[in-house]
């Protein structure tokens, strides 16, 4: 049984939580909020007496093996790194970092206290995209993909009026690139390596903050295209094009199914079977692996390296700047 604490008490430590008590090996030991009130309120709804509102007291706990970090962006590596020299192991919302050298120093401190470090990237996790995976072969040589994830949000609504949540605030490490195109470049680095070179562009708001954006990637032979947004909705598919056929993806994020046409026009669906509705469960139940087999976590954590490397370029060439780029 691993015993988890939580940091965060928002929609995503909720919808964590559930898929969680999915994996029979967790248990929710302990929750961490800025107040105690409400760390309190929050624990309540799980049964959770065990609560903090000191970090220090929380890595120093002798109650709790692991911590789940859903805080702002630019906390994740100062958190991070305080759970893990605290000898716990630490399963990070994506974005992982700021940036890649604070990404560098996460990877560090797990390596000197002998603790894991892992991205919640759920997409890469999703058995979705391990059929990606098993079935680009059959698209011969690869030429083009395209992933796009374009998401209206919510607190779209509330920026116009003035009201300026966390998801568009820069101080926070955050903005488009960083809560939804994380989505198209982590797949793309997996699947593909380390492009050659990126083209970047963005809808800047007026507040410095990145709404929407473009990353185009240079391979071998090879071109790929990551449209984002958090200002917009798009109804079209991602897809991977070969010279035998075209893989089409519906959701990056959360795959069901991919159909590949062939160049001759025939189609072949190949859909996930007994798939969880929560596809955090997959990252969870990884890391849980991880910290039972005690196997090093690096063939994850190169992709968020590389992850990271593309998006430090594409900011640079946006000009959008964090405090934690200093």
């Amino acid at each position: 049984m691993v015993r988890f604490a939580v940091i965060g008490t928002n929609k995503i430590t909720d919808k964590f939580i559930e898929a969680a008590s999915l994996c029979k090996k967790f248990k929710l030991a302990a929750v961490y909020s800025r107040t105690k009130e409400r760390a309190i309120e929050f624990g309540s709804k799980y049964g959770v007496s065990l609560v903090y509102d000191d970090l220090d007291k929380l890595a120093e706990s002798k109650e709790v093996d692991a911590v789940y970090v859903a805080s702002p962006n630019s906390l994740h590596a100062s958190q991070s790194i305080k759970m893990m020299n605290g000898k716990k192991h630490v399963l990070c919302e994506k974005t992982i970092a700021s940036n890649k050298k604070e990404l560098e120093e996460m990877i560090k401190a797990s390596r000197d206290n002998g603790v894991i470090l892992l991205e919640a990237m759920r997409s890469v996790f999703d058995p979705g995209f391990k059929i990606i995976e098993d079935n680009l072969c059959k698209l011969g040589i690869i030429r083009r993909a395209t992933f796009q994830y374009c998401q209206y949000s919510s607190r779209y609504d509330n920026f116009k009026k003035g009201i300026i949540e966390n998801a568009f605030n820069p101080i926070f490490s955050n903005g488009a690139l960083m809560d939804i195109g994380v989505y198209c470049v982590h797949p793309l680095v997996k699947l593909f390596g380390m492009p050659k070179k990126v083209w970047a562009n963005a809808v800047i708001l007026e507040n410095g903050v990145d709404g929407a954006g473009t990353i185009m990637a240079q391979y071998d032979g090879m071109q790929a295209e990551l449209i984002y947004s958090k200002i917009t909705n798009s109804a079209l598919p991602s897809q991977i094009q070969g010279e035998k056929g075209c893989m089409i993806i519906k959701e990056i994020p959360d795959i069901k199914k991919v159909v590949i046409v062939y160049n001759n026009g025939d189609k072949e669906e190949i859909s996930v079977t007994n798939k969880y509705d929560n596809n955090m469960y997959y990252e969870i139940e990884e890391f849980i692996k991880l910290i039972e087999t005690k196997k090093s976590a690096d063939i994850h954590n190169q992709y968020s390296i590389m992850e990271l490397e593309v998006m430090d370029e594409a900011r640079r060439q946006m000009g959008i700047k964090f405090p934690a780029d200093k």
